[in-house]
């Protein structure tokens, strides 16, 4: 896997050798300091390997190393506003680098399935009210967004044109907003009130009005997890895919924000950025009904439950307990609970 020095990227790979596979994990350093990678000790049993999915003969030389039957890429720049402040960094990692896997993959006898992550705001946003289907076109008003469609579709071409010959089945998909212990990546509401929190101060945050699909990080994996799954078996469902919360998740940003804060009890507090943002989206919902319909999908987590378990993470992480046995005990607690 790609990623695996990032958020959602550490909690795969503990999810994976909790389950009992040989990872594989190709990426940079951590991206922050702290990280989830370094509190759960992901390195422990996963054999890292220091690299850029922007280094095609790099990775050409891993995968043909890693003889990998299942291939998860996540290495990209995944922050909207960086990708104001760098767009041809953003464009290169989000796309070249997705074009550069797919391309290492693309004469390797041993992968039998591929799951790109790409993201919900890969979608030409209209800001309406319904929530995007896997259909509905792509596009994208900022670097990141437009970054995202087009890795969208170059999977599809490198799927249609060199995989499904040799029946190796390639999904990308897109979830929603996930909040979870261990991110610490700037510009997101929870690292941004966590941060607050421990500097003593008041968290800014940017366009309380926006609603957004919130959601746990371990529901939009365990979709990645049984979409891999069925794609061993061939190409039937190779498509894209949403792995986005119930309905009544989409929530703005404002109460995010204040459930946190009431969560997290004395210290937490936040206020509304006073000047002028950057472009993001104002309304964003996906339609999940297709992996709940193929696949049998489904969240398992209220958003309360997921914001609980977010700050227990934290909290834990504050009094220094052992975070990989408490990231391992969530994951535990997910897989225990009924679909």
């Amino acid at each position: 896997m790609t990623g695996v020095t990032g958020f959602k990227g550490g909690w795969l790979a503990l999810w994976l050798r909790n389950l009992g596979a040989d990872v594989v994990g190709y990426s940079l350093p951590p991206p922050t300091k702290p990280s989830l990678f370094e509190h759960a000790r992901v390195g422990d049993d996963v054999r890292w390997v220091d690299g850029d999915v922007r280094d095609l003969a790099r990775l050409r030389q891993v995968v043909a190393e890693a003889r990998a039957e299942v291939v998860f890429h996540l290495a990209a720049q995944p922050l909207v506003r960086a990708s104001y402040d760098d767009p041809v960094e953003t464009f290169d990692t989000n796309v070249m680098g997705t074009v550069n896997v797919l391309e290492a993959l693309r004469e390797d006898r041993a992968v039998r399935a591929v799951v790109v992550v790409t993201s919900d705001k890969c979608y030409e946003n209209r800001e309406w009210v319904w929530p995007y289907r896997e259909h509905d076109p792509l596009g994208g008003h900022d670097p990141y967004s437009s970054s995202k469609a087009c890795a969208e579709i170059a999977a599809r071409a490198y799927d249609r044109s060199f995989f499904r010959t040799r029946n190796v089945g390639v999904a990308t998909v897109r979830a929603g907003n996930v909040v979870g212990g261990g991110d610490w990546a700037r510009d997101r509401i929870v690292p941004d009130i966590v941060g607050a929190i421990e500097r003593g101060s008041s968290a800014l945050v940017r366009n309380p009005a926006s609603l957004r699909p919130w959601q746990h990080v371990l529901e939009p994996l365990h979709g990645y997890l049984m979409l891999a799954e069925k794609l061993v078996d061939g190409t039937e469902l190779s498509d894209g895919w949403n792995f986005g919360p119930n309905p009544d998740a989409v929530r703005p940003v404002s109460e995010l924000a204040a459930t946190l804060c009431s969560l997290w009890g004395e210290g937490a507090r936040w206020h509304p950025a006073e000047v002028v943002q950057p472009h993001e989206a104002r309304m964003l919902a996906l339609d999940s009904s297709k992996a709940r319909a193929a696949i049998g999908w489904r969240p398992r987590l209220t958003l309360d439950q997921a914001l609980e378990w977010t700050v227990h993470w934290y909290k834990g992480c504050r009094r220094g307990a052992d975070m990989r046995a408490l990231s391992l005990e969530q994951i535990c607690r997910y897989q225990e609970m009924a679909p």
